[in-house]
């Protein structure tokens, strides 16, 4: 075949966007500029420009991008399948196993970067409940660099990916720990700066909207009990017990529990108890005073 039978980028690229759209994706034009990105080693903005100036694509790469992008029309989440996802300056290797992190995620864990960074002492300690990729402890580790930060995952399959991003990122301030979340590093009661985490908090008996939740996340990251508290109840409890006075804590949850959330944190003695929302408008977020 000539070089001017191949087809461009261009067409590749209209050919993925139609199916993706037909397959009512989020993010049809986005999605698909990271997908045939990802095959030829281009950022989107790449693809942007070979797609203008008509820049060709190889069979064999076509093909390559033609089955990926049916499986995101399938529904299969994009950081499945590039194996990565973006948290804020980070990029973390996912897959099956652990919980793709989300970007409102990344706001919750500015409310830990904030407080961690105006933490007293030379080596605030911070600690990540439920880390799974290691995305807010790795956050908390790159952006205060002073700190000592733990990210506490208690799932061996979220763990593979815990040690693996932990590595990635070269943080020698960052600590990996596999150990269940009610027990985690008594060594350090009453030493702790801040305590984030996102933990499960779906009630079992809800099934999640989203397709991509639903059949790829994890179960363990998604469900926390009949209300969707369990973890939240034994991570307020852990802080207790890790913090310092005057310490942070800081909680994602979901948008119709930061009543619950307040009430639990009440009858547990936490202090200037207060709900935040995301960048739509929803409660995302409940951060408290030891």
């Amino acid at each position: 075949m000539i070089a001017a039978e191949l087809p461009t980028i261009a067409t590749v690229l209209a050919r993925a966007v139609d199916l993706l759209t037909q397959a009512a994706v989020p993010s049809p034009d986005v999605d698909a500029e990271l997908l045939i990105g990802f095959v030829l080693g281009m950022s989107r903005g790449g693809v942007q420009a070979k797609a203008i100036i008509g820049t060709t694509v190889t069979a064999a790469d076509v093909a390559t991008i033609a089955a990926l992008v049916e499986r995101r029309a399938a529904r299969e989440p994009l950081q499945h399948i590039t194996g990565r996802a973006p948290f804020r300056s980070l990029e973390l290797a996912v897959g099956p196993g652990v919980f793709v992190p989300r970007p409102e995620t990344e706001q919750v864990a500015q409310f830990a970067i904030d407080a961690l960074r105006a933490a007293a002492g030379p080596e605030p300690i911070g600690i990540d409940l439920g880390t799974g990729s290691g995305a807010i402890a790795l956050a908390l580790a790159t952006e205060v660099p002073h700190a000592l930060v733990y990210g506490v995952e208690n799932s061996p399959e979220a763990f593979i990916w815990t040690l693996q991003n932990f590595h990635e990122s070269g943080a020698d301030n960052a600590r990996a720990v596999f150990i269940d979340l009610g027990s985690a590093l008594p060594e350090l009661d009453g030493t702790v700066a801040v305590v984030v985490s996102n933990p499960p908090y779906i009630p079992l008996g809800a099934i999640p909207r989203d397709q991509e939740v639903r059949l790829f996340d994890p179960e363990h990251a998604l469900y926390g009990g009949e209300d969707g508290l369990d973890v939240v109840r034994q991570v307020s409890q852990t802080a207790r017990r890790l913090l310092h006075t005057g310490g942070t804590l800081v909680l994602e949850h979901g948008e119709l529990q930061a009543a619950a959330i307040t009430h639990i944190l009440v009858a547990d003695g936490w202090r200037a108890i207060a709900t935040h929302p995301d960048f739509l408008g929803r409660d995302r977020a409940t951060t408290a005073l030891r």
